[in-house]
């Protein structure tokens, strides 16, 4: 049994690879690994899943797709005293500890059936169900580890990790403490791989990491689409693409006279992110028809303030631009995004942060500086 707890579509699309990937792996059988049975929970506490759980039904690659009203540490109010500070290291680590152990109580009563700790911990122990959870640092992380559930983490987008390190930034000051209540004595929780009861955190390239740890493990994402049958890829698209007709329509129009992809971020407040993707627009409109594939977090109104160009789906997986026939870019285009799965481009360009210091101060973008 595998039960893949995923925030965002990206995350459901990795865990259709991986589940695609198994069941394409005649050496899984012969090691005795079962080819069914796998889970995918969709949390809802970050996003708007619309009707994604039918279409990812109609697939046959889950047995169950289960929805999970997931609850931030501020839906309840109880644990407002204990995240304030209290002036003294000490004094936050108590509050810290005490914090952890509630959080995880009052979340039990949202938990799905098949995570509770009764159903599953025994079985994880075992090694009979591998639970796969997308992004730790939500709630869920701290469910599973005071529990004592062992759960693999997987990394929350492609390559995040080499310019966003999650735990280090959110833990900043006295580190090795934090790390070493969380790893070792499980008083307190840290995110991607330094619990104890995580056994190992999946990324898709250690070496790209400032910090690289031992329960860091390489899954590169382009093994999991080498292998992707071109049955497979209509599945996906069918289970991802609402537009789809239209959109392969757009591009069999676009594509003999070039075509530039704008990949949008949630950057700044909304007045100036529409200035900086306006921007991003005069640079390359020139060169040939824009296409805008809005961040899935992005929530600027492109398709009104941005109406004459085509545009994908925010919640379409930016990897699945491979996917459409006969899909090709001159230029894709973004700010901070990771462009390394896109294969139908001939140059990606990342602006990076030397772009975003003309629209906000240095240090708001510049995270890593900050460990």
């Amino acid at each position: 049994m595998r039960i893949y707890v995923c925030h965002t579509y990206y995350h459901s699309y990795i865990a259709f690879l991986k589940e695609l990937k198994i069941r394409a792996d005649t050496a899984s059988v012969s090691a005795g690994i079962a080819t069914d049975g796998a889970i995918l929970v969709l949390s809802r506490m970050s996003n708007d899943f619309e009707d994604l759980a039918s279409r990812v039904r109609a697939t046959g690659v889950f047995s169950e797709v289960v929805e999970y009203d997931e609850k931030r540490e501020d839906y309840f109010d109880e644990l407002g005293p204990l995240r304030q500070d209290t002036g003294s290291m000490v004094g936050n680590l108590r509050n810290r500890i005490r914090f952890t152990k509630r959080f995880a109580q009052l979340q039990e009563q949202f938990v799905p059936a098949c995570l509770k700790a009764a159903n599953v911990r025994e079985a994880a122990k075992r090694g009979e169900t591998d639970i796969y959870v997308f992004c730790d640092i939500d709630p869920i992380g701290t469910y599973l580890s005071q529990n004592r559930i062992y759960y693999h983490a997987v990394e929350d987008g492609l390559d995040c990790l080499s310019a966003y390190d999650t735990a280090r930034v959110s833990n900043a000051g006295h580190f090795g403490v934090k790390r070493f209540l969380s790893e070792k004595l499980n008083l307190i929780f840290i995110s991607e791989g330094y619990n104890k009861y995580c056994l190992d955190m999946e990324v898709n390239d250690k070496s790209k990491i400032k910090y690289p740890h031992s329960k860091q493990i390489e899954v590169p994402r382009k093994q999991l689409t080498a292998r992707l049958t071109a049955e497979d890829k209509d599945d996906l698209l069918h289970a991802y693409v609402k537009n789809l007709p239209e959109l392969k329509a757009k591009i069999s129009e676009c594509m003999g006279v070039g075509a530039i992809l704008i990949l949008t971020d949630p950057l700044c407040d909304l007045e100036s992110r529409e200035r900086i993707f306006r921007d991003i627009i005069d640079m390359y409109k020139a060169e040939g028809t824009i296409f805008i594939k809005p961040h899935p977090r992005d929530v600027l109104d492109y398709k009104t303030i941005f109406a004459d160009y085509p545009q994908f789906d925010r919640t379409l997986p930016m990897e699945m631009l491979n996917f459409f026939p006969g899909l090709r870019f001159k230029k894709v285009v973004g700010v901070f995004t990771q462009m390394g799965a896109i294969e139908c481009a001939d140059e990606c360009i990342q602006l990076g942060s030397d772009f975003m210091d003309k629209y906000e101060a240095h240090d708001k973008h510049n995270w890593n500086e900050k460990i």
